[in-house]
């Protein structure tokens, strides 16, 4: 059974609130979980010592049985310092999006047909 620390959604429409809890990773996000391993809620300041509350013993215990932490979890661990922080690369990200590319390119086609007849003016 491949098991996941992960985040699964709470609170009302547009007032999100979240528990971290251990589940079987077939399960759906908000759906069956074996145990509720703490809380976060987003909506606090990021200096607020309620925002994030883990039971850090059960996490441990659960790392050490193979759960996989998502992402956003796995941040929080490092940041708790339960877990090595490791280097993140997003190479897309400097990367423009599909529309952009192509009002460059028709930008730069725009420019080379207006460059043509001068440079044919100025060669004669």
């Amino acid at each position: 059974m491949a098991m996941k620390i992960r985040l699964a959604r709470g609170g009302s429409k547009k007032r999100p609130f979240y528990a971290i809890v251990a589940s079987d990773s077939r399960m759906p996000r908000d759906g069956r979980f074996i145990e509720k391993l703490g809380i976060y809620n987003p909506l606090l300041p990021k200096d607020a010592e309620d925002r994030i509350k883990m039971d850090m013993e059960r996490v441990q215990y659960w790392l050490s049985q193979g759960a996989q932490p998502t992402d956003r979890v796995a941040r929080f661990l490092e940041a708790a310092g339960a877990k090595p922080k490791t280097e993140r690369k997003n190479l897309k990200k400097g990367e423009p999006g599909k529309a952009a590319k192509e009002r460059a390119e028709k930008r730069a086609a725009r420019e080379a047909a207006a460059n043509a007849p001068a440079e044919e003016a100025a060669s004669e």
